[in-house]
């Protein structure tokens, strides 16, 4: 018997709209904890989206002059004070940040025999599982699959990190059934990197021609629908 077909979805900007605002703020606030670093003040250096969280924070802490040791050092107690201070600023309904269509299609893959989801974001995994929760969208997504900001730094080692979860002990998901949805140059990279498939989805910040590279490119979520019609 085949594997099950296993979707790692991003969130931001594949799955919710504009539920960053706190989520970046305390991402800020254990900056200034951490490292006495006000990010608001901050010009950062690349743009965020697609990044994983301690990527973010690097760029922001070199270029508010904190060497790269100092970095290193202290990036587990940045991860830990962004985690408690989002679980504080976390609004209680995100529902209204849900992209359109998003809920039909997880009910819908839920009740597919040979899918399992997971989530592959840039985001320290409490803080995801707390917005997506808040979003009416947590219950979707097993507790023990994905990989987060909190797995890597470097969100090309992610989808191998999720595979492993899929996987048993020394075997992990197959790549053939494994594909990562997501909304920038950057989720369709990652996937290149750990030579898995890649859907795109035109809900962000990119356009459909920006997303070109991916295996196939979906303008939202019906058009998404129907690609993974196909690889079902």
């Amino acid at each position: 018997m085949a594997a099950p077909l296993l979707l790692l979805f991003d969130i931001d900007g594949t799955l919710l709209g504009g539920a960053a605002t706190a989520h970046a703020q305390a991402l800020h606030e254990a900056l200034r904890i951490v490292h006495g670093v006000d990010a608001r003040q901050v010009r950062i250096p690349i743009p965020p989206a697609g990044r994983t969280d301690p990527e973010i924070a690097r760029a922001l802490l070199l270029s508010a002059g904190v060497s790269a040791v100092q970095i290193d050092e202290r990036a587990d107690q940045v991860r830990e004070e962004c985690c408690r201070a989002y679980a504080r600023m976390c609004p209680q309904d995100l529902s209204h940040t849900v992209l359109a269509g998003i809920p039909d299609v997880l009910a819908w893959l839920a009740g597919q025999p040979d899918v399992l989801l997971g989530l592959l974001t840039g985001n320290y995994e409490p803080v995801a599982r707390l917005k997506l929760r808040s979003a009416g969208l947590g219950r979707w997504f097993p507790s023990d699959q994905g990989a987060f900001g909190s797995d890597s730094e470097d969100r090309t080692m992610l989808p191998a990190v999720a595979r492993r979860r899929a996987g048993s002990v020394g075997a992990p998901h197959p790549r053939e059934r494994t594909v990562v949805i997501g909304d920038t140059p950057r989720d369709i990279a990652c996937a290149r990197a750990d030579e898995v498939r890649s859907l795109a989805v035109a809900t962000g910040p990119y356009s459909i021609d920006a997303l070109g590279d991916a295996d196939a490119v979906a303008a939202g979520a019906g058009e998404l629908r129907g690609e993974l019609e196909r690889l079902l």
